[in-house]
């Protein structure tokens, strides 16, 4: 290192301000000027270590791209100040400014913090504002509190408790432990695949959002994510539903509002549902609002009470083995009845010697006495009361093995209980019944619910000590753990509980308690309390996460009516987004039944999981250098397979829930793909699609495709003004018309210069051609290149543009109206090399005159025709052309006219047969004519139009001889100064290397004089010179031809013609340009077509 370096420590920043102050050289006085002194200490203020934030903001450098910022690369403006003057790096100081030294880029690897992603207190907020921010605390939380431990919470939740019994009864414990397995196998897949993506990096807050949107683009992190917020949502509809339920069945029960008679308690039980969900609702989100960290301090206590529920459960598991609690229900037949119609289980009862009828019997008769009238079915079967916990030893496992589905107002019937049929009577029944019809497919849409909640590790990874490490494992351990809660349970259920009770959903025939709490030891109480206080909890911490979700959406700024809703309070609270997540949350209040929630929630979340998974397998099987996941225990296989389990699983639960799920997700990914998602990300869909195009062109040969497969791919070539701005905008609506979005289409445009000098001109031009694309829907690619001349750039595009097989096979230009006037005859002597090169290339031209009069994509034409001029065959190129262009809406309505010219020889009727059969075998609609052109004298006019044509070529010529001898009499002035400087030099010994020319005035006079008289000669002989009789055949033929497409084709809103090819001497270029004009003399829009030398347009199918 230099000497001039001081190394400071961070602690000794005082000190280096001290010592700054102080150092003085010889005098006593500071070295620099006066500013010197405050640079020198803002220096030393520098070496304080600087705390990185994670930023959203463009990279410095690099292309420009709105990219993620990497913490590794970020720089500042105090990088800029540090003076790398010393000797060891001279050689790379020039780059210092974009290319930070290693050991500056290690110093801020090393003092990168991760900021928590907990929400900022309104102290912290007002704190922040001052220049000083707080010194961030690195976080320390482990994976079993920050992973384990909230995945778990997450995972077990409402349907364990209230419905994950009657799932095992009805589906019986073989398809209950598929259904289990099939969901639990499903987010174990997920949670590999969501390992490997998060340990690829830093996962900020967004969670499954972050990563599917990063690794596949913008339009399906939009997408999937908002599917994922309106899953978490749902979710928090679904907790909050289960809440109520718990609160009035089977804790208060007499806290319902709507009391329902006559069998109508089903309806009120919705409306008590959707009154208290309001209220509940209403009351989390200003618990919410208030802050989150009262929802966080709670996590603990919801947790616990969770983890004692599952404790219970197993507690009384193993105590019903050798002490079944007594909970006994009672059978008509073999069908249970309600716990709250009866007092004694028996039709009779005896008291005092004396028979008396129960209460039982009063519900089936129509008086108490014994000879009353009663229902046949409680005549003719006896009443029987059985345990309803037999114990895990009782052996009614064998009963509970098999499904028990059925139809809504079914009743619960115990299997092999003896029953004699009977017609019931008109009494209300006063059975256990189905309350929905119950289904395979519908049990696994709500189970799967239960098994969600696997996101809940990585969505925490800022507060994590290391995130790398402690998702995978922490995920996958929970999702293991509750795997074998859930797996355990089905078995544990069926063994112990009686089928019966296991499909009574809401325990109305034990009494009206909770049944997986009649199993639980010491007391239902503890899974009552437990599981309210547990689905309480689930729902605040949904109504936290969804809205913190739908902001990181929206301060991505890629779904732009959503922006509104990155906004919220100064400590960074989402308000507006709490305010919308509470609003949906009320829809699926007013569903008001969990049964139908459920399904809702779990096609959001497969969605999610599927997308998690495919993510993962694009990843890997690109191998792109940067899919680095230190999580190796992942393969492509696991995620297609977790990918299909998803998919499968959304369908089996529901097809039309899943079909409005990805239609949803549909319309949201076409909305930001239309809407212009101004984001790269280094998607993997991005390179996907690189990866696709890389394949398909190797496949593709570089031989000229077959006739029936041609179309125009098209070269435009553009040309700018002095601003860098389009000249002819209307080429490319004409471009737009002709592919209509099919094929290939490449614009370019030459700027001229060097590529040094004018490469901010290039980029400038570039981004005006593809705004110019845009704005005319011309879909494409653009190029631009800069050349020390335009003949040379646009040779070099007609060469080289495209890539292997996917290149140009048809150019396209404007007619370069100003030809006649321009002195200069570059510009149109590069119009005719460009005819010629293409030629040479075997490429078509296409060349559209009066281009700025052609229509714009806004236009619609209602009638008229496109008249084709077809002279001489070109491939088929003339008739291809106009059928191409009808099918543009512009064009649409425009008949196709064909003329053909006969010659004297010729029978023009059996021309116009053949012609109109070839049209027929073509396909083509178009009106034929034959024009008969006769043999006729060469007019004066055309006698002395080609005289005029040559005597301006004549003339051309001699304002360039002139400008010629004008180079070479200042050549000469400079020679003789040069001379005469070398004469007045200092003589030298040593022979000279040249020999100047000595220049009097009379030798410099007869020279200019000899150099004239040429061009004097040619003046004179100007006006008296005959025109050469080929020009004049050719200027006879434009001008008959030009007078019969007048004739017949002035009123079309388009004419094609046969373009002539420029002559092989170049001396006649002038004269060529001439004809064309001639040619095409006094029509509106014209198009000159040239083919490429080969068949276009076939009759085979």
């Amino acid at each position: 290192m230099s000497e001039r370096f001081v190394v400071i420590p961070v602690g000794r920043l005082e000190e280096a301000n001290n010592r700054v102050t102080t150092d003085t050289v010889p005098g006593g006085r500071w070295a620099g000027n006066g500013n010197d002194n405050i640079v020198a200490q803002e220096t030393a203020a520098a070496a304080a270590v600087h705390i990185l934030e994670y930023s959203r903001e463009p990279n410095k450098y690099g292309d420009g791209n709105p990219q993620e910022s990497s913490p590794f690369i970020n720089s500042s403006d105090l990088d800029r100040g540090n003076l790398y003057d010393g000797k060891n790096m001279a050689l790379f100081e020039e780059e210092m400014d974009s290319n930070p030294m290693v050991s500056s880029l290690l110093n801020k690897l090393a003092n990168y913090t991760n900021l928590t992603q907990g929400v900022v207190e309104h102290e912290e907020a007002e704190n922040n504002e001052g220049a000083r921010k707080k010194e961030i605390k690195s976080p320390r939380m482990g994976t079993f509190i920050g992973v384990y431990l909230p995945c778990l919470q997450n995972i077990l939740g409402v349907i364990l408790f209230l419905r994950f019994t009657w799932i095992v009864g009805t589906a019986g414990i073989l398809e209950s432990f598929a259904i289990v397995f099939m969901c639990c196998s499903c987010t174990m897949l997920t949670a590999i695949s969501m390992s490997a993506i998060a340990t690829n990096g830093v996962v900020p807050a967004g969670g499954s959002y972050y990563m599917i949107s990063r690794s596949l683009g913008p339009e399906f992190g939009g997408a999937v994510g908002l599917c994922f917020y309106l899953g978490t949502t749902f979710a928090g509809s679904m907790y909050i539903l289960g809440t109520i339920e718990i609160l009035l069945t089977y804790i208060v029960p007499n806290a319902a509002i709507f009391k329902g008679e006559n069998g109508g308690e089903s309806e009120a039980m919705l409306n008590n549902m959707r009154v208290y969900g309001t209220c509940c609702i209403i009351l989390m989100a200003l618990v919410v609002y208030v802050g989150v960290k009262y929802v966080n301090k709670l996590a603990l206590v919801f947790l616990a009470c969770v983890m004692l529920s599952i404790f219970a459960i197993y507690a009384g598991v193993i105590k019903s083995a050798f002490d079944p609690p007594d909970f006994p229900v009672c059978l008509l037949g073999n069908r249970i009845l309600l716990s709250r119609n009866y007092d004694v289980c028996a039709k009779v009862v005896i008291e005092a010697n004396e028979t008396v009828t129960t209460k039982l019997w009063s519900l089936f008769c129509d008086s108490p006495s014994l000879n009353a009238s009663c229902n046949e079915y409680f005549k003719m079967n006896n009443v029987t009361e059985i345990k309803g916990i037999p114990g895990l030893a009782s052996g009614v496992i064998t009963d509970n093995l098999w499904s028990d589905y059925g139809l809504q107002g079914m009743l619960v019937e115990k299997k092999g209980q003896p029953s004699i049929s009977a017609p019931d009577s008109e009494f209300t029944s006063p059975y256990v019944s189905n309350d929905i019809a119950t289904f395979f497919t519908l049990l696994v849409g709500i189970y799967f619910p239960s098994v969600t909640g696997i996101m809940a590790g990585s969505n925490r990874s800022g507060d994590l000590k290391d995130a790398q490490k402690s998702i995978p494992v922490g995920t996958i351990m929970a999702i293991a753990t509750t795997s074998f809660i859930y797996m355990s349970c089905v078995i544990l259920f069926g063994a112990c509980i009686e089928g019966v009770v296991l499909r009574d959903k809401f325990g109305e025939a034990v009494s009206g308690n909770l049944v997986i709490g009649i199993l639980s030891w010491p007391s239902p109480w503890v899974i009552v309390i437990g599981s309210f206080f547990s689905t309480c909890g689930a729902g605040l911490q949904s109504l936290t996460g969804a809205p913190r979700l739908l902001q990181a959406i929206a301060r991505d700024g890629i779904v732009p009516f959503l922006q509104v809703f990155g906004h919220g309070k100064a400590n960074g609270e989402p308000t507006w987004a709490l305010l919308l997540t509470a609003g949906i949350c009320e829809i699926g209040i007013l569903i008001a039944s969990l049964d139908l929630v459920a399904p809702i929630l779990s096609m959001f979340f497969l969605m999610c999981y599927m997308f998690v998974n495919l993510a993962c397998a694009v990843q890997t099987l690109l191998c792109t250098p940067n899919w680095r996941p230190r999580f190796k225990f992942y393969h492509w296989t696991l995620s297609f397979l977790g990918m299909s389990l998803c998919l499968a699983l959304m369908f089996i639960c529901s097809w039309y829930y899943a079909l409005i799920a990805m239609l949803i997700a549909g319309c949201i990914y076409k909305y930001i793909e239309y809407r212009g998602a101004e984001k790269e990300w280094g998607d993997g869909i991005r390179g996907l699609s690189l990866n696709a195009a890389r394949y398909a062109l190797i496949r593709l040969e570089e031989a000229p495709p077959h006739t029936k497969n041609w179309r125009p791919q098209l070269m435009v070539l553009l040309k700018l003004d002095s601003e860098q701005n389009v000249k002819h905008a209307r080429l490319l609506s004409f471009t737009t018309q002709l592919k209509a979005g099919k094929g290939l289409t490449i614009v370019g445009s030459v700027i001229e210069g060097t590529y040094m000098a004018k490469r901010p001109e290039a980029k400038q031009s570039e981004q005006n051609v593809k705004s110019a694309m845009a704005a005319e829907k011309t879909k494409g690619f653009c190029h631009v290149v800069v050349s020390s001349n335009l003949r040379d750039g646009f040779s070099h595009l007609i060469q080289s543009a495209g890539l292997g097989g996917m290149k140009h096979n048809t150019v396209l230009m404007a007619w370069p109206n100003l030809w006649k006037q321009q002195e200069d005859p570059i510009s149109w002597r590069n119009f005719i090399e460009t005819v010629r090169e293409t030629t040479a290339a075997h490429q078509a031209l296409l060349v559209a005159k009066n281009i700025d009069s052609f229509p714009s994509n806004q236009e619609r034409f209602s009638n008229g025709t496109i008249d084709v001029w077809w002279i001489v065959h070109d491939g088929g190129l003339l008739m291809l052309l106009p059928f191409l262009l009808q099918q543009h809406k512009v064009w649409r309505k425009c008949k196709m006219r064909i003329f053909t010219v006969a010659q004297m020889v010729d029978n023009s009727i059996q021309m116009k047969k053949d012609l109109q059969m070839f049209l027929y075998h073509l396909r083509l609609n178009a009106e034929v004519e034959v024009v008969e052109m006769h043999e006729s004298d060469i007019s004066a006019f055309t006698y002395e139009k080609t005289l005029v044509m040559e005597q301006r070529s004549q003339m051309l010529k001699q304002m360039q001889l002139s400008r010629n001898e004008r180079e070479r009499e200042a050549q000469l002035i400079h020679d003789r100064n040069t001379a005469s400087h070398a004469a007045i030099s200092e003589k030298v010994d040593a022979v000279p290397d040249r020999v100047h020319m000595t220049w009097t005035k009379e030798k410099f006079t007869a020279e200019r004089n000899r150099n004239r008289e040429p061009a004097g000669i040619g003046v004179r002989d100007l006006f008296n010179m005959k025109p050469n009789q080929s020009n004049v055949r050719r200027m006879h033929t434009a001008v008959k031809l030009n007078e019969v497409v007048v004739n017949k084709s002035q009123d079309a809103h388009l004419v094609l013609l046969n373009m002539p090819g420029p002559p092989k001497n170049k001396c006649g270029d002038e004269n060529y340009m001439e004809f064309l004009e001639v040619l095409t003399e006094g029509l509106n829009r014209v198009l000159l077509v040239r083919g490429g030398g080969r068949e276009v347009i076939t009759i085979y199918s």
